[in-house]
């Protein structure tokens, strides 16, 4: 589930206030949300209030996206990162994943096939069993 806090986006995004404004409008570039932070009044000081009801299901998931970005970690688990995003910026998401999360270990749990099909390796699931693991194109060589 998406956490969005009763605060600002700032807070939302560094909740430990470690992080300059520079390098959280750099995440805000990098999830395709600063535009949409510049529209706002007050921008970064802008108040969320009701689990953020101004921004779309696709923002807020953008929005969690940013802060992943901003902690830099070594491992992410997108659990469907960008089910609630028009394929047009799930293309551009998973560009930004693939330039700024090359060094990094991604697990990603994804229905749309084009989320995973650049992977090293994907797992198929049904009903808590595996049925195939391989690269992606081993995978499409098997399913023909």
């Amino acid at each position: 589930d998406m956490v969005i806090f009763d605060e600002t986006i700032r807070f939302n995004l560094d909740p430990n206030g470690i992080y300059s404004d520079e390098e959280i409008w750099n995440v805000l570039e990098l999830s395709h949300l600063k535009r949409r932070i510049i529209q706002l009044e007050n921008g970064l000081l802008y108040h969320l209030i009701g689990g953020g009801e101004i921004l779309s299901a696709g923002e807020k998931q953008l929005l969690c996206f940013a802060r992943a970005l901003l902690r830099q970690s070594k491992i992410y688990v997108l659990d469907e990162a960008t089910a609630s995003i028009d394929l047009g910026t799930d293309y551009l998401i998973q560009d930004t994943i693939r330039k700024m999360l090359n060094n990094t270990t991604v697990l990603t749990i994804a229905h749309r096939l084009n989320t995973v099909l650049d992977s090293t390796k994907i797992l198929v699931l049904s009903n808590g069993t595996i049925q195939q693991y391989d690269s992606p194109s081993k995978l499409a060589l098997n399913s023909i």
